[in-house]
């Protein structure tokens, strides 16, 4: 047996490689037969493609042509797309955050917030302005009660206001200290809403140690001091803070917090209190809002239309401080915190979370009256707002019981 018999003994059918070459003849491809076929064309081995024909891939499979012009696929697993760079320090492009990742982020931002919460609590505390003595104990103080009450007092200081702002607000040139506006707060311990209560300031009283005279005149006389003791002898509930603000820090809340919205009932055209105001609901910036409620203009009693105007703008600025566009923004917050803070005096016990609670009792809806009252009365030489002895009583009685006010006595405020 010659070479090539051996060779073509051990090719196995479909090894397309080239044979030896017979003596004399072409090269052929295994499993091509060993003589030509009469009128068979040879077999050439790796011919040129025909010019009309596309060129068609030589490969095999299981020992046949393939069809079609692509590339042979490996077989197998295909292979991965490549990973996305890094970037310096951070994750891979394109990669997904994990868990621990976030949770992590979310971690630093509590741990930021609480931080800026507690240099925020201490640097608005050390900024409070305190009056002592204003809540000093005396001989036949009123007891405890439940819940907390608030005396709030509008001052008409003009301390801070320079002789340009004076004549803008048209505050005058009054020297001292007395007081535009004051109400009682009482917040119940329980679930009710809080109770706002008007006390006008030319209500007759009896100040201890100066007679019978107005409200106000106790804070002319005596200040703050003389005043919530005044307060608490007519109405024999015991304050247990006392916060006020005067013209200047008046001014600032209102414009730190962007301005506040009051619906006018009637137009207003008051020259003493810088006022002129159209029917409706409008945007009243600072020196608009304090002519609002200081103007005595309007209504058929204009002290208690007053008084009723203190209370609807007090609720409404803030209701606007507390809202949260205003307390997550920066831009409000700060300048509202320095704001308040610069404008208001509270007595020595008084920090900031006091002022929080007075702000969330304040923004929670709560129900607002005035002191009921009845004719006048002639005192110090001038006429005063004389109160419904009964109808005062059975109000105070309810908030020193810490319950609410009964609606024939709301009625008659």
């Amino acid at each position: 047996m010659t070479e090539d018999d051996r060779t073509r003994a051990m090719r196995s059918p479909g090894d397309a490689r080239p044979l030896p070459r017979p003596q004399g003849g072409p090269m052929r491809s295994g499993g091509a037969p060993a003589h030509q076929v009469p009128g068979a064309e040879p077999t050439r081995v790796n011919a040129p493609p025909s010019a009309a024909e596309p060129p068609r891939s030589s490969s095999r499979v299981y020992g046949k042509a393939r069809s079609g012009n692509s590339p042979v696929r490996p077989l197998g697993k295909p292979p991965k797309e490549p990973r996305a760079p890094r970037t310096p320090g951070g994750p891979r492009l394109g990669g997904r955050i994990k868990g621990g990742t976030i949770l992590k982020i979310l971690a630093g931002v509590v741990a930021v917030l609480l931080v800026l919460s507690v240099v925020g609590f201490f640097w608005i505390n050390g900024r409070i302005k305190s009056v002592e003595g204003v809540l000093d104990d005396y001989e036949g103080r009123p007891a405890d009660t439940p819940g907390t009450n608030w005396l709030l007092v509008g001052s008409d200081s003009r301390e801070g206001l320079s002789a340009a702002d004076r004549k803008k607000l048209a505050t005058g040139r009054a020297v001292g200290r007395r007081t535009d506006s004051m109400m009682l707060l009482h917040i119940p311990d329980g679930s009710d809403r809080p109770t706002l209560v008007s006390l006008p300031r030319d209500s007759a009283v009896s100040i201890p140690g100066q007679g019978r005279n107005k409200l106000n005149a106790a804070f002319a006389i005596g200040g703050p001091q003389l005043l919530t003791r005044t307060v608490e002898n007519v109405t024999g509930i015991r304050i247990d803070n006392y916060m006020e603000v005067g013209f200047a820090g008046f001014v600032d809340i209102v414009d730190a917090v962007g301005g506040v919205e009051i619906c006018v009932k009637n137009a207003i055209n008051d020259p003493k209190a810088g006022l002129k105001l159209k029917k409706g609901c409008q945007e009243m910036d600072g020196g608009t809002a304090l002519g609002y409620v200081r103007t005595r203009k309007g209504g058929a009693l204009p002290d208690f239309e007053r008084t009723k105007r203190q209370r609807q703008f007090l609720s409404a600025v803030v209701k606007k401080a507390a809202s949260p566009g205003v307390l997550i923004n920066p831009f409000t917050s700060i300048p509202l915190a320095m704001g308040a803070t610069d404008a208001v005096r509270v007595d020595g016990s008084t920090g900031a979370f006091d002022l929080l609670s007075l702000g969330l009792a304040m923004g929670g809806d709560p129900v607002t009256t005035v002191v009921p009252f009845g004719g006048n009365e002639s005192v110090a030489g001038g006429d005063a707002v004389k109160w419904d002895r009964a109808a005062a009583t059975q109000l105070f009685d309810a908030l020193k019981e810490d319950r609410p006010v009964p609606k024939d006595v709301l009625d008659k405020s």
